[in-house]
């Protein structure tokens, strides 16, 4: 991503790094994070870290996926648990990395100016064969696919998509109605 952003936006400084020690040379405008948090632990630390990277007038402002108690993500708790994968997979499961958005204004509220916290609910309309698979095949399952051999990962894969073919059965048109809740916060300093 780094490499592509740096062709699409050369006049801009490109850094591959951790966020959680990220340190800005001198306070910005903005920090934004779009769908990258949630991969981060710690955020009662982390959030108020990068707030305090931000100017006086400026925002802090993040997206990140809250569907972790949704079917889809259910049902890779289940595969992992009831497969002979689960000494593997469950030190990787992470059951509610994103939290309520009333536990991010509690967290950024003493750091912040200005604070909106809000979570929408998405309905994804989808379509091909076993599109809720794909979509999470991308995300949510992607480290513990990683952490599979071959063999195995086809077998989980197997497993999981028979479970979430029945939490998201496809409508009459073959569509997959999919629903998806994203937490959104803005702080400014």
């Amino acid at each position: 991503m780094l490499e592509r952003a740096g062709q699409d936006y050369p006049r801009f400084k490109w850094v591959l790094g951790d966020i959680a020690a990220w340190r800005a040379d001198a306070p910005v405008d903005l920090i934004f994070s779009n769908a990258a948090l949630q991969w981060l632990d710690d955020h009662e630390r982390l959030f108020p870290h990068l707030l305090d990277q931000v100017a006086p007038g400026g925002a802090l402002a993040i997206q990140m996926p809250r569907n972790f108690s949704a079917p889809s993500h259910v049902a890779i708790r289940e595969t992992i648990e009831n497969g002979p994968w689960r000494e593997r997979l469950a030190p990787l499961v992470r059951p509610e990395p994103v939290r309520s958005p009333e536990s991010y204004h509690r967290m950024l509220a003493p750091h912040a100016r200005t604070l909106d916290v809000w979570e929408i609910e998405y309905l994804q309309v989808l379509s091909g064969q076993d599109p809720v698979v794909t979509w999470t095949r991308a995300t949510a399952l992607r480290p513990y696919l990683d952490a599979l051999e071959a063999g195995a990962r086809s077998a989980f894969e197997a497993e999981y998509r028979a479970r979430v073919r029945v939490g998201y059965p496809p409508e009459p048109d073959g569509r997959t109605l999919f629903p998806f809740k994203r937490v959104f916060v803005v702080a400014g300093k």
